[in-house]
């Protein structure tokens, strides 16, 4: 049997659906961010307190942990706003 393939090509986007697809974007990513800045300080703030708690060692690996979550995600939003 001969595949079928479609030679056709996509049909001419009109420059409003341009605008609008890039205004969508730049949305999702304005929205996405804030939890990717909160989500890596949480994240690291809790591997340090679990750390904490059975070292013994109480805020200093919380401290030291969440700071690393704060370099993190803002290394993350830099990278993401620089693609972009």
């Amino acid at each position: 049997m001969p595949s079928e393939s479609n030679d056709k090509p996509d049909p001419e986007i009109s420059p409003a659906e341009k605008q609008a697809r890039g205004f969508s974007q730049q949305m999702a990513t304005a929205m996405e961010l804030p939890f990717i800045f909160v989500g890596c300080i949480v994240v690291g703030g809790a591997i340090g307190y679990f750390l904490d708690a059975w070292l013994h060692t109480k805020p200093a690996l919380m401290l030291v942990f969440g700071v690393l979550g704060f370099i993190a995600g803002l290394r993350d939003i830099l990278r993401r706003l620089a693609k972009s």
